[in-house]
């Protein structure tokens, strides 16, 4: 029988496999398998293909993770606020005795005054509407919105109406470019000393208080004391995370039917975020922001 040679046999196969044409047709098959894999798995990014997730509705709006939770005490008698403030503050002791201190009075001015929507009709109009008892001042610089304020009471009859202004009177990086006559004594640029005597200069020490700490920490504590406002104005910081927050903080010391009010509602600070902060706050409590001058208001405040 004729031996069939149409295929080689094994031995023949190894031995071909054992040489360098073998090997490189060998690679050759690789790489080619390999290219091939690989644009067949691909995707181009024209066709890529989404994926929907079904969204689950959360339980509540995700903004109350970042509201303020903490407990207010036991309100205070609008009579009591003025002392309380004192005692927790100045340990008992009016700030204005011995005013000023020896190592500062000879850097002050008998008045230097300074703000901005200071003198706007909001105020006038707030205090003949609510005729409060107390009145926090976020933000209060060189106190000319606060003395103004004292100032209306007076006239209005409200000799009993107390001002506490919340600040921590360090300025802000570089204002001293523009408030070069401010004196700077060790780092210190005695901004709250300086308020204290345009207070002394005003004849307004029996009704206006300084607060001098950070906005946040201040609030936070008068919450804590029971200390409340009829009128709140929000004037500190001017991008949208500060005023957020200190709106969110300072509805909590309102007192029912009180007003909070804030400056920067139609001045360039809107660019950093105040009306964004101030109509966000309205949106998720239901509230109606009305707007006076530069000023936004909010009044009917009822926030859980």
């Amino acid at each position: 029988m004729k031996e069939d040679r149409r295929f080689p046999h094994r031995h023949e196969v190894l031995q071909f496999l054992k040489t360098k044409p073998a090997l490189v047709i060998f690679i050759l098959l690789t790489y080619a398998f390999g290219y091939l894999t690989a644009y067949y798995n691909h995707v181009p990014p024209s066709t890529t293909v989404l994926k929907t997730v079904k969204a689950t509705k959360p339980r509540g709006c995700l903004v109350d993770n970042f509201r303020v939770t903490t407990r207010c005490g036991d309100p205070v008698p609008p009579e009591s606020i003025r002392q309380t403030v004192i005692d927790k503050i100045f340990n008992g002791t009016s700030p204005y005795v011995d005013f000023p201190p020896p190592h500062a009075g000879k850097y002050l001015r008998s008045k230097r005054i300074k703000g901005w929507g200071s003198y706007g009709a909001v105020f006038e109009n707030l205090i003949r509407q609510v005729k409060p008892r107390t009145i926090v001042e976020v933000g209060s610089f060189l106190g000319a919105s606060a003395i103004h304020m004292a100032n209306l009471t007076r006239r209005l009859g409200l000799e009993e109406t107390q001002i506490l202004c919340v600040d921590d009177f360090r300025g802000w990086p570089g204002f001293r470019d523009r408030f070069k006559d401010m004196a700077l004594v060790n780092g210190d640029v005695l901004l709250l000393y300086q308020f204290m005597q345009n207070v002394v200069s005003s004849g307004s020490t029996g009704s206006i208080l300084p607060v001098p700490f950070s906005a946040g920490s201040a609030l936070e504590k008068l919450c804590e004391w029971g200390v409340t406002a009829d009128l709140v104005e929000i004037d500190a910081g001017h991008d949208f995370n500060s005023a957020w927050a200190d709106i969110n903080r300072a509805v909590r010391i309102l007192r029912p039917g009180g007003v909070l009010f804030g400056h920067d509602y139609f001045t360039a600070a809107d660019n950093r975020g105040v009306r964004r902060a101030v109509n966000l706050f309205a949106e998720i409590n239901r509230l109606k922001v009305k707007t006076d001058g530069q000023h936004w208001v909010i009044d009917s405040v009822n926030v859980t």
